[in-house]
Formats: structure tokens, C-alpha cells, sequence
């Protein structure tokens, strides 16, 4: 069975989690989802970083001592991940006493073989950074994470003698292009090694710093955070000779955000082969996400929290925004504005109005069972049949080498396909020609073996959406059992399950975002001036029955409807988006019947039809029970 191991890196406990750590999370959770559907075993590790300087810190800032601190906001990260649907296999923590031994031992193990030796260091000390930097690191005299000087710092510690592996690092980035990626971090790591590497401070005096683990040969120093940290990749899985290990360490995959890729791409393995074991297999970075073309940051407050965003618009939405507005490598910017429009446009109107509409059309013209294929396949059948085959084939490329933007926006090319697929089959026309039955069939299953295809593709980044439409396309088994490679292949819904319509999977959002700092949505209604009852009893309204209904090309949310009231009027209707045509047919609305005549998109309307809207969904006004076509409104 092949086999994938995803780490994110352990968080660090001087702040809460923010949407940074979200969203190296949820990357590592759709790696995983992802193979898990290819059929393999996997296992994904998180956790989180507590001993160092900067816990002290932040513990004496609160009041608190360091364990009591870390085990607080070590809390608040493992309560937040299954908020956010994330399936880890384990929880990490560099406290746990079986990955403190592990540590000590690894120690012990590099400091018999020669590679630690004592000495005393003078440099340039960050503290928020917790380690020394050269003059050529620092950015005008400053770090270039937190923005200070370095307080300049000597000391007698222990050093690892990481200068030693210098070539050996080089040589093997070179000849292994996925060592690290993308490219552009690769490059970083092999600018860096083009000046002689110095060697690594890997202690601190227990009479400056005692929250660490001891050092196993000389308990008057402490561990330095990143040598304790880094180990946490094995010790979880049972280094070094624990089953898990030796099935999970050769397929390692490393997911990280930029900023920490020194301590990952030069210390982690010139330690692994001081160790002497083979070092992973990629280490993957993503860049920042930023608000105002600033970087998010924990130490100068500018966070985005993740669980304030998901009770406002979804958890689906909030992990489908991150994986498709970032590209992996390259930073981003979040914005409350550009996740609703994603919202609007690439799910309420693209995936949720599919998955409505041929849920819709398969109730209401074959009982709410899958039909069987009927005529033969034409043109336009085999086109959609292709777009979901190239869906299924991008993401299998794109996902593995972190291409996720891509995959989404070939499945969302899949979305449209099928859309504009049902907009000129217009099924709702041959369902009145009992002639066209057979091609009425083959219509609607080709449209519901598009929503299958999709719904299995983004099971990785919405696994709970995934989840409602295969239950809704008749699916019995859990999200577990399904296989890409069987149940992504075209004509595999099983003929005459039964299928089920249910509520939209996004309703829209119609609220204005306020100004940023009062971080709230307003749902306040417009202020509307009193009317009299002469200037009210001018407006005729009518009761209607829709008779024909359809989408007016490049329009959104523009539907072409003849009403019949006592005599047939073409109307043109903003509701688009919230109703699928062949929902409408057959339904009384209440029309405005003495509007003057207007075009919209090109296209005549002699009405208006009366619709309410919560601020969430909108719906068509109807009576309470049927009345005759044409009847007044009073």
C-alpha cells in the first residue's frame, strides 16, 4: 500500500491561532484528504512548540507560569483544528515526556559522534526570533521578521557543528529538485549556503532560561527551541525504531510558512545526517497572508482569527477562499470583501445553482431517481463528459505538487461546463415532448454524473459539502470508502437510486461589509418613506402562473419568464441566482402588471415580479393557495 505523511509545522504558544496557522493547516489536511482518496495510508501531524524565551515571556505577560500558559493556548489550537474540519492522526506537544526523551537522545546521540563541542559566542541576539543572526541577515540592522534590532549577546553554550554538512546539503538539494519547492525557496536556501555556514547554538544557560530540556550530558544548559522543535517530526512517529517510523519517515512531506524556512531547510537536515537518517522528502512553503499589503502578523496584531470568520460565512467557504486565493509560494491578500464575492460568485452561483437545478429537474421529471442514460450520446454529452474527465486529471496533477489554485479552477471550469450544458439542452423544453424522453434521460444523468465528479474532486478542501452531495446523490457509504480512481468514473451512479433536493448548499450574501475596525456584518434594512393609500391603489398587482422560463445569455442572474395573467406577459426577473428556471415553471407569482415597459439585457419585460429577501435568501411571493391566473391583489 503506498503510504503519505504530512507534518505542519508545531505552533508556537505566545498567541493564539490566526488564519496563518489555518491555512498551512488546511493545506495539510486536503494533501491528506486527497491521497486518502487515491488509497493510501496516511497519517498528518500537528501540534504545537512550548519551551524558549519567548513562552516565558508571554507566560509572565499573563500571569502565569510557562506550563500553565502553554498548556492554555496549546488547548485553544487542538479545540480550534476540528472546528475546521481538520482530521489530524495526532497532536504533538514538545512538553510530552516521550518527545522530550526523544529529544535528549538524539542530543546525545550527535554529541557522541563529535558533532557538539562547548565554546563561548558573542553576535546579534533576536529575541522574538530566539536565535543569533549575521550582519548580511539582518535587513538595515534589523530583523526581518520582527522589525528590531538585535541586542547583541555573549554567552558559553553548546554548539552543533552543522558548518561540517555544509557541502553535503548543498550537493543533495541539487540532485533532489523536491527537496524543497516551489523553486523560488530552493534558490533561497542555495543563496544562503554560497557563504560558509556557521555552526549551530544549540543551549541555553539554565540560569537565564530553565523552561527547555535539559541537555542529557551537561543538565546546566537547556535545550535551544528549534533543535527541540524540529525533532517533534519524529519523535511522533516513533524514532527510531517504532513500526510508524519506518512506514511514515521515507514519505515525509513538510507543509510551512516562509518565514521559517532557514530553521527547516539548513538546521533539520544537516541534524537529520548528524543523526544518520535520511533527511525528508520535500519541504513545501507557502508565503504570507496579508491585509492592506501588510503582513499578518501575531507579534504586531495584525490577525485575521479564523473561528470569528467561520459562524459569518461557512466553514466550506472560509477553507475553499484560502485554497483558491493563494497561490502556494506567493503571498495573498484577505480581504472580507474578496471571500463574499467567492462566496456569491463561485459558490452560491456556480456550484450551488448546478447541484439545485439538477437535483430539481431530477424530482421533478423522473420521481427524484437517477434515470438510466437514453439516447445515444451526442456532441454535447461527450463534451461535458470530457471537462469532468479534465477536472479529474488536473487535480490528480495539480494537488500533488501543490497547484491547488489550479485544480479549483479546472473543476470550477467543470461547474460552468455543466451549467451552460443544462442551459442549452434546456430539459424543461424537452419535457414537454414525449418524443424526447429518451434524450430528456441522458440529459439529466449526464448533468448528475458532472455533480458526482465534482462533489468527489473537492471532497479534500469542503469535505462537509462533499459529504451532502454524495448523500444526496444516493450515497450510503461513508467518505472514508470512496476511491477516486472508481467512483470519479463517468456512468458509475448506480440507475434508480434515489436522490434528494434539500436546501442550497450556499445561500448568498447579501450584506455590505462595514469599515474593518467595527469587524461586524450590517444587516440593517434601508429607511423607506410612507406612502399613501391613493399612490399604493395606482399599482395593479396580479396573480400569475409561470408558464415558460429561462436564463438570458450572459446574464447572472436575468430569467426570461412568460407569465400567464388571464393573457400571457413576458417579464424579465432578477432571481437568477436563487431559483433554477424549470423551478419556477408551473408557480403562481404576483406581478406587477402596470409597470411601464422596460428593457433589460436586450430583452422586453411588461412586469415585475414580487420577490422578499432576508439577507440570505430570496423568495418569489406566492399565495397562500392556488387562485385563478390574472385575479387582483388587494
Amino acid at each position: 500500500m503506498k503510504r503519505f505523511y504530512v507534518t505542519t509545522p508545531i505552533y508556537y504558544v505566545n498567541a493564539e491561532p490566526h488564519i496563518g496557522h489555518a491555512y498551512t493547516t488546511i493545506v495539510s489536511d486536503v494533501l491528506n484528504r486527497f491521497h486518502k482518496l487515491l488509497g493510501y495510508r496516511t497519517f498528518f501531524l500537528t501540534g504545537t512548540d512550548e519551551h524558549g524565551d519567548k513562552i516565558v515571556q508571554a507566560a509572565q505577560e499573563a500571569g502565569m507560569d510557562p506550563k500553565s500558559y502553554a498548556d492554555h493556548i496549546s488547548a485553544l489550537f487542538r479545540e480550534t483544528w476540528p472546528k475546521l474540519d481538520i482530521a489530524n492522526d495526532c497532536f504533538i506537544r514538545t512538553t510530552d515526556p516521550g518527545h522530550m526523551r526523544v529529544v535528549q537522545h538524539i542530543l546525545q546521540k550527535v554529541h557522541d559522534s563529535g558533532d557538539i563541542y562547548f565554546s563561548t559566542y558573542k553576535g546579534l541576539y533576536c529575541v522574538g526570533c530566539e536565535r543569533f543572526y549575521t550582519e548580511r541577515e539582518l535587513v538595515d540592522g534589523k530583523c526581518p521578521d520582527h522589525d528590531r534590532e538585535p541586542v547583541e549577546r555573549e554567552e558559553a553554550n553548546y554548539f552543533f557543528r552543522m558548518s561540517k554538512y555544509q557541502d553535503w546539503l548543498i550537493g543533495h538539494i541539487e540532485s533532489n529538485p523536491h527537496f524543497i519547492r516551489p523553486e523560488r525557496y530552493r534558490n533561497e536556501v542555495l543563496s544562503f549556503l554560497k557563504e560558509p555556514l556557521e555552526d549551530l547554538c544549540i543551549s541555553r544557560p539554565r540560569e537565564r532560561l530553565d523552561w527547555g530540556i535539559p541537555l542529557p550530558f551537561d543538565d546546566r544548559y537547556v535545550t535551544y527551541v528549534w533543535f527541540d522543535a524540529l525533532i517533534n517530526y519524529v519523535s511522533a512517529i516513533g524514532y527510531p525504531d517504532g513500526p510508524l517510523f519506518r512506514e511514515f519517515w521515507p514519505c515525509v512531506q513538510h507543509i510551512i510558512a516562509k518565514d521559517i524556512l532557514k530553521p527547516h531547510g539548513i538546521y533539520w537536515p544537516t541534524m537529520i545526517r548528524a543523526a544518520g537518517f535520511e533527511p525528508y522528502q520535500s519541504l513545501n512553503v507557502h508565503g504570507y497572508w496579508k491585509i492592506n499589503e501588510g503582513k499578518m502578523s501575531k507579534s504586531k496584531g495584525a490577525v485575521v482569527r479564523p473561528l470569528d470568520l467561520v459562524p459569518r460565512y461557512g466553514l466550506d467557504a472560509f477553507r475553499y477562499f484560502l485554497m483558491r486565493e493563494m497561490v502556494f509560494g506567493l503571498d495573498a491578500n484577505f480581504s472580507e470583501e474578496a471571500l463574499v464575492q467567492r462566496i456569491n460568485s463561485d459558490l452560491a452561483n456556480d456550484l450551488g445553482n448546478l447541484f439545485s437545478r439538477t437535483l430539481a429537474m431530477t424530482a421533478r421529471y423522473f420521481g427524484g431517481r437517477i434515470p438510466p442514460f437514453g439516447s445515444e450520446a451526442e456532441a454535447m454529452d461527450r463534451e461535458l463528459e470530457a471537462h469532468a474527465r479534465q477536472a479529474l486529471q488536473t487535480a490528480m496533477e495539480e494537488i500533488p505538487r501543490l497547484g491547488f489554485h489550479k485544480a479549483l479552477i479546472s473543476i470550477w471550469e467543470c461547474i460552468n461546463a455543466a451549467n451552460k450544458y443544462i442551459d442549452h439542452a434546456a430539459p424543461w423544453n424537452l419535457a414537454k415532448d414525449p418524443a424526447c424522453e429518451e434524450r430528456l434521460r441522458t440529459v439529466i444523468r449526464c448533468a448528475l454524473e458532472a455533480n458526482r465528479t465534482v462533489a468527489l474532486l473537492i471532497a479534500p478542501f469542503m469535505p462537509s459539502t462533499a459529504r451532502k452531495m454524495l448523500e444526496r446523490l444516493g450515497g450510503a457509504k461513508p467518505m472514508d470508502a470512496y476511491r477516486l480512481d472508481e467512483d470519479a468514473v463517468w456512468g458509475s451512479l448506480p440507475d434508480g437510486t434515489p436522490v434528494s433536493k434539500g436546501e442550497a448548499l450556499f445561500p448568498r450574501i447579501e450584506q455590505a461589509v462595514k469599515e474593518k475596525e467595527k469587524g461586524e456584518i450590517s444587516a440593517k434594512p434601508p429607511e423607506v418613506e410612507g406612502v399613501t393609500i391613493e399612490s399604493f391603489q395606482k399599482i395593479d398587482l396580479r396573480v400569475g402562473v409561470v408558464k415558460e422560463a429561462e436564463k438570458i445569455p450572459k446574464s447572472n442572474k436575468l430569467l426570461r419568464l412568460v407569465v400567464d395573467m388571464g393573457e400571457e406577459r413576458q417579464v424579465v426577473a432578477g432571481i437568477g441566482r436563487h431559483y433554477a428556471p424549470e423551478e419556477l415553471v408551473g408557480k403562481q407569482v404576483v406581478l406587477v402588471a402596470n409597470l411601464q415597459p422596460a428593457k433589460l439585457m436586450g430583452v422586453e419585460s411588461h412586469g415585475m415580479v414580487l420577490a422578499a429577501h432576508d439577507g440570505k435568501a430570496l423568495r418569489i411571493v406566492s399565495p397562500e393557495e392556488p387562485v385563478s391566473p390574472g385575479a387582483r391583489v388587494s
